[in-house]
């Protein structure tokens, strides 16, 4: 769902490179000297200020690298995959929507019946705080909806649906389910439209430095720190004790060498190591399966979030999608390209019975989360692949370099020979056994 002007770094990989490092979670073993910031408040406050810094380049780079303007939406093509961890499934219409006091933003949703969609706002957090869609808004699902700053005044069509939001700037991202008629479904994606009450007084974007997932800030995170938090209000209760402390490190390096040495070490040594070898080791892991602890709307899980906006920014919130992913077989094995796996369902728990709307699984490449290039240019399988099924109603999906004997062809996914890759799982429309976290996928199967 992000973008090729993103830099998305190799986050598994540096986190099994830094897994032996020391960790940071640990409280320091004397009280620290006059002038001087707990590590742990460094980690704390370094974590939580990154998940704003991440959002910010991303906003810097829509509007630099990829064509964005201030309220205009842009229609996706269908079928683009040169972007982190794509949702092949779908159509994408996106926005940065600005409003103030006095403007809001006029969102027209066609009415969409027979396939899955929805139209997700997010602030400058990565937090999800509004979906568009029937399943939210049963008696408004389509038509006009007002995007207005919470407390603002303006005009409004009659037949409006207000939806306040937490700040001045917000991200939109439209899906709109392929399906078996893409025609169709492209036809319903342009008919999204923006229109302005007024003309909004726009804020420059906050200018912070630029950095990559493999390259990320040391101490100078914190010279970003004002500006960053006072650009965007957290709307999760709870956070003023950590925004104290991004406050406190952010006073404590100004104009001190020898403090901002120090706390660049920290960060360098035991905040960042452990940040990233949590990657693999947080949420829940089942039959090699990883499922984060929440995604899309994250309460005080500011570590959480982080994570999210490095490796899978806008993620959607869990009552509209469910991801699972895995970077190994289900005996903690690193899966290899080279390799072949299946991974068999029972007819009793097949994906599709999980789910009300679609289900599907991309491999990634475990450096950049991009799609590999195959001769096939198949880059999924999901409910509109030519699927095969057992005698006994199970079905098993293969992944491998070639088809392996045997194998159907609307059940193979082509994997690069020669290197590791990682495996996304979506369920959109999860059921109570997915949501509760009884249901995981069942485990990769090594067959050679």
């Amino acid at each position: 769902m992000n973008h090729s002007s993103r830099p998305v770094g190799a986050v598994v990989l540096a986190a099994a490179m830094l897994a032996g490092l020391s960790g940071c979670g640990s409280a320091p073993k004397s009280e620290p000297a006059a002038g001087m910031v707990p590590d742990q408040d460094v980690n704390d406050a370094y974590v939580y200020l990154l998940g704003r810094l991440l959002v910010l380049r991303q906003e810097q780079l829509d509007f630099q690298q990829d064509g964005f303007q201030w309220n205009q939406i842009l229609h996706r093509d269908v079928g683009g995959a040169s972007w982190a961890n794509p949702n092949l499934d779908v159509a994408y219409s996106e926005a940065w929507i600005a409003v103030d006091e006095k403007t809001c933003a006029v969102v027209n949703v066609p009415r969409i019946k027979g396939r899955y969609y929805t139209v997700q706002f997010l602030n400058g957090w990565g937090e999800t705080v509004a979906n568009i869609n029937e399943r939210n808004y049963p008696g408004h699902p389509g038509g006009n909806f007002a995007m207005c700053l919470k407390g603002a005044t303006a005009p409004l069509p009659p037949d409006a649906k207000r939806i306040d939001l937490p700040g001045k700037a917000t991200r939109m991202l439209a899906r709109v389910e392929l399906g078996a008629d893409k025609k169709q479904a492209i036809a319903l994606q342009r008919r999204i439209t923006i229109r302005m009450t007024g003309t909004p007084q726009i804020a420059p974007i906050p200018a912070t430095p630029a950095f990559s997932n493999d390259t990320l800030p040391g101490v100078e995170a914190f010279d970003s720190a004002a500006i960053a938090l006072d650009s965007e209000p957290d709307i999760n209760p709870g956070m003023g004790d950590v925004r104290a402390k991004v406050r406190a490190v952010s006073g404590a390096v100004a104009g001190n060498p020898a403090e901002r040495a120090r706390v660049d070490k920290v960060i360098r040594e035991k905040t960042l190591p452990e940040f990233l070898k949590s990657f693999s080791t947080a949420g829940t892991i089942r039959n090699g399966w990883n499922r984060p602890g929440t995604i899309g709307k994250y309460g005080d899980d500011y570590r959480t979030r982080t994570r999210i906006d490095m490796a899978g920014i806008w993620a959607n919130s869990t009552d509209e999608v469910v991801y699972f992913k895995t970077d190994t077989d289900g005996t903690g094995e690193r899966l290899d390209g080279g390799n072949a796996y299946t991974i068999t369902f029972a007819k009793a728990d097949l994906p599709a019975g999980h789910v009300k709307y679609f289900w599907s699984v991309i491999a990634v490449d475990s450096s950049d989360f991009r799609v590999i290039p195959n001769p096939r240019n198949r880059f999924l399988i999901n409910k509109q692949s030519r699927l095969s099924y057992g005698k006994d109603g199970s079905l098993t999906l293969y992944f491998a370099p070639s088809r392996p004997d045997g194998a159907p062809d609307g059940n193979w996914l082509p994997t690069p020979r020669g290197q590791g890759y990682n495996l996304t799982f979506r369920l959109y429309g999860p059921d109570q056994a997915i949501l509760s976290g009884e249901w995981f996928p069942a485990p990769l199967v090594r067959q050679n």
